[in-house]
């Protein structure tokens, strides 16, 4: 995931009202079902909130993303987290964790199925044998019906986005345009743009690519409720086990 540079500097002010610590929970709970290691890693971690969430439950983690504008931003907040720049289809640790995650739909900023098989393959590498990853991924349900062709309307203390997204059925991926104005001291407004894509993959086609990868895939759920995912989900928990 390379960029995010302007997003960066307003992502955590966009993203105030994400439930973290719930989010933080059900992660939790799902990583125990799979192991009770707690050498963690995080893939796509952003900013870091749910980085230093999952660290006060207990684990001893590390967070990767290839942004170093949103790594930056993650390492002043946590400074006691080990934070490595590395684009989610070239980790390379030199290490085995107990589970890998990735959280906040980072999966879906993968520009085609290639790259997400790449991400997997390379978070099979960095698992120890019998090792979880759990990760969570928007559908295609929510990439046609939710995102869309819509416009969305940020306006939050200092800065105002706008956030135009543009639907493939292609490969159900939305193109994201975001024109974000961030308010100077003087009262004025600077304006910076940035652009940006998400795909998605139909249910069967991940789970085929999990297993594809060296996985075995332990449980499909909806996300938060955790519940059987229906028709209509929008997003989805996966949670898999390296192969032995």
């Amino acid at each position: 995931m390379n960029g995010y540079k302007d997003f960066a500097e307003v992502y955590d002010l966009l993203t105030e009202n994400v439930p973290y610590d719930e989010i933080a929970d059900c992660y939790t709970k799902l990583l125990g079902e799979l192991t009770d290691g707690k050498r963690l890693l995080d893939v796509g971690c952003g900013t870091g909130n749910l980085t230093s969430r999952l660290k006060s439950k207990g684990f001893d983690i590390v967070g990767a993303d290839g942004s170093a504008e949103m790594l930056s931003r993650a390492a002043a907040k946590a400074p006691d987290i080990f934070w490595v720049c590395q684009d989610m289809t070239r980790l390379r640790l030199g290490e085995e964790f107990d589970a890998v995650i990735s959280t906040l739909d980072s999966i879906n900023h993968l520009p085609k199925k290639a790259d997400i098989e790449k991400c997997f393959r390379k978070v099979n590498e960095n698992l120890k044998t019998g090792g979880a990853f759990v990760f969570d991924a928007n559908t295609v349900c929510k990439h046609r019906e939710i995102l869309g062709n819509n416009t969305f309307v940020y306006d939050v203390e200092g800065v105002y986005c706008v956030w135009l997204n543009e639907f493939s059925e292609k490969d159900f991926g939305v193109s994201i345009d975001l024109d974000i104005f961030t308010e100077e001291p003087d009262g004025s407004y600077t304006r910076k743009g940035e652009s940006f894509r998400e795909i998605a993959l139909e249910d069967d086609e991940m789970r085929e690519l999990l297993q594809k990868c060296g996985f075995e895939v332990v449980r499909v759920c909806e996300y938060m409720t955790l519940a059987e995912p229906a028709e209509n989900s929008e997003k989805l928990f996966y949670c898999a086990r390296k192969r032995v």
